[in-house]
């Protein structure tokens, strides 16, 4: 049996970055990278790099902080939006560029994690792995160390339609669109179902490619995305950036905000009626400016993409119009063609609405969402509850289930709600609503769909598991199940507080334990629950539709900055970075000022050890 100090599952921007993170602190461990994947990249895979798929971000500002994106060598302009080739061929580079790629086996997936009930604790997975004409039996390995880093985008999840069998044309989720692309070619007309970005890109690239188009948007679903250009208010700012401006993250209500030690301003903005008006103001004129822009109203079809949620209560559902050409024009000029209504069933070459529309369709392109939890067994049954993973809650949970303890749980709301009384106005985008898999017309065999009530994910810094267990063997952590504009600085950050979370040598002193060897005292554990009830729950009222699907992982868009500092915080490294008051309030932050997080963390270590 083979044995390794620690297995990474996932070989995306979360779990490349958390090998490099625990080399770079445990550079004498055994390390590998299981990936059920045939090649590196996560959503950026070469396999899943769907017609003309780009970033939202804007190139500068999607890169790890010490793996610059060059222009030069990797062939992309500034200020453009990266193609996925430019971004799977970064994502090699990394690898390399840090010795990553030879601990990488790809075509192999985890499909069990058991958890050793011994002092030091540690994992048998069993696994499975395949290349282009062979599948070997499972075989089990040994780790002392286990991160999962398998994203919120692994997994679909495609319902089945009602007469799909005699439909004639393809049905396939947004996720195979690479392996159908074909369809571009020899469709006629396309179906594309869903409001996400996933489905915009997916009609775009059909109507683009001379195909007839129909997005069927869910009447009783969650609506269209929001979707803004990248440059926004009447300043128009970067948006990417502008949400990673300090003091514009001050507007928004966050449960982690005191970490950049602005304590009173934020007060002020959300606790005072006067402070909640400016608030209000700010989100309008973010809110209208985008409205505006896209000229929803100017026409009868291109109304029907206009979002039914407020901007202030949007994570990161928040998408960017990174097109070549004006996708508005295509629906003005009937090349895309909108329907708010419900898929009742499938007939030879149909597609049929619940409003009477019969499509004709060679193709239904499904974004019917994720399945927000890790596509792994964790073993012994019922130990999801103790790790703080989404699970369907108990009728009589145990102690250790914090997301099912009804008391604390009540007692955590009316905390977030006095802090913020703004969120006790919770909008309702849609008083008709129905999950998918109950809507007439679909149907699901699986145990797990974006619509089964689950518990949130329950993890400390959204990361490890709250647990005296847990915290006494330090053999688990969770990254990557959380969702921002800053996403690979977050990888970056996160593989750095992994690592040092594993060595016992954050800064933080509820996470030490009592001796340096044992968990947190009973005092100290009781805090670090509640801090991750906080911190987990606040997404209940801060973010209703993104908190609402699937697993409930935290999706946040102007509190990464806050995050990030309280990570920073943790590992003992300065979190205001730059290096002055009016930058530090006024200046985007971006992964340059991240460039030498690991090189403090370092020093810090050694004077500590000194």
């Amino acid at each position: 049996m083979e044995t390794f100090d620690c297995v990474v599952i996932g070989a995306g921007w979360y779990g490349l970055g958390a090998a490099k993170q625990y080399h770079f602190t445990h550079p004498d461990d055994s390390l590998v990278v299981f990936d059920g994947q045939s090649t590196l990249g996560g959503t950026w895979a070469a396999e899943r790099l769907y017609p003309q798929l780009k970033s939202n971000n804007l190139h500068g500002t999607y890169e790890y902080p010490d793996f610059p994106m060059s222009t030069a060598r990797f062939n992309v302009k500034a200020d453009t939006h990266i193609p996925g080739e430019v971004i799977h061929d970064y994502l090699k580079a990394y690898a390399a560029e840090f010795g990553i790629d030879e601990h990488i086996r790809l075509r192999t997936r985890v499909l069990s994690a058991e958890h050793l009930d011994t002092a030091e604790g540690g994992w048998f997975l069993t696994i499975t792995s395949s290349d282009a004409d062979d599948k070997q039996e499972p075989k089990r390995v040994r780790a002392r160390r286990l991160i999962v880093a398998t994203g919120l985008t692994s997994e679909a999840f495609l319902p089945h339609f009602e007469g799909q069998e005699t439909f004639g044309g393809r049905v396939f989720h947004g996720k195979h669109f690479q392996h159908n692309r074909d369809t571009l070619d020899t469709a006629k007309s396309a179906v594309v179902f869903g409001g996400t970005k996933f489905a915009w890109d997916a009609a775009y690239a059909y109507a683009t490619a001379g195909v007839q188009t129909h997005m069927v948007i869910r009447s009783s679903g969650h609506g269209p995305c929001w979707i803004s250009p990248s440059h926004v208010t009447p300043l128009k700012k970067w948006i990417e950036k502008l949400a990673n401006i300090r003091a514009l993250t001050w507007f928004s209500p966050c449960a982690w905000g005191k970490a950049d030690g602005f304590v009173g301003i934020r007060k002020f903005l959300h606790g005072t009626a006067l402070g909640r008006m400016i608030v209000d103001a700010f989100w309008s004129v973010l809110g209208g400016d985008v409205l505006a822009v896209n000229k929803y109203d100017s026409h009868p079809e291109t109304a029907r993409l206009k979002p039914w949620l407020p901007a202030m209560f949007v994570g990161t559902s928040y998408s960017i119009l990174n097109y070549d050409t004006d996708f508005f024009q295509l629906v003005r000029d009937g090349k895309i063609r909108v329907h708010i209504s419900e898929i009742t069933h499938l007939s030879p070459g149909k597609v049929h609405l619940s409003d009477g529309v019969q499509l004709d369709a060679d193709v239904l392109l499904a974004n019917t969402g994720w399945k927000h939890v890790p596509p792994v067994q964790f073993l012994p049954a019922g130990i999801d509850r103790e790790l703080g993973l989404p699970h369907v809650p108990d009728a009589t949970p145990p102690p250790e289930d914090l997301a099912c303890q009804q008391p604390l749980l009540e007692e955590t709301d009316n905390q977030i709600l006095a802090a913020f009384p703004r969120l006790r106005n919770e909008p309702v985008w849609n008083k008709s609503y129905i999950p998918l898999t109950a809507q007439k017309g679909t149907t699901s065999h699986d145990t797990i769909t974006p619509c089964t009530r689950l518990t949130p994910f329950m993890l400390h810094r959204f990361m490890v598991p709250p647990s005296a267990r847990f915290l006494r063997t330090r053999d688990v952590a969770f990254i990557g199940m959380v969702s921002n504009f800053s996403n690979v600085i977050t990888a970056h950050i996160q593989g750095l507080w992994v690592g040092a979370y594993f060595a016992r040598q954050l800064s933080s002193v509820d996470l030490r334990g009592d001796d340096g060897n044992t968990g947190p005292n009973g005092d100290v554990l009781d805090a670090l629950h509640r801090e991750a009830l906080l911190h987990n729950r606040f997404g209940r009222w801060r973010y209703p539709v993104d908190w609402g699907s699937g697993g409930r992982a935290p999706s946040f868009i102007f509190d990464a900055v806050p995050y990030l500092d309280m990570l920073l915080g943790d590992l003992g490294v300065e979190t205001r970075r730059k290096g002055g008051v009016f930058a530090e309030v006024f200046s985007p932050y971006g992964p340059e000022d991240y460039r030498g997080v690991n090189e403090e963390w370092a020093a810090a270590r050694g004077r500590a050890q000194a």
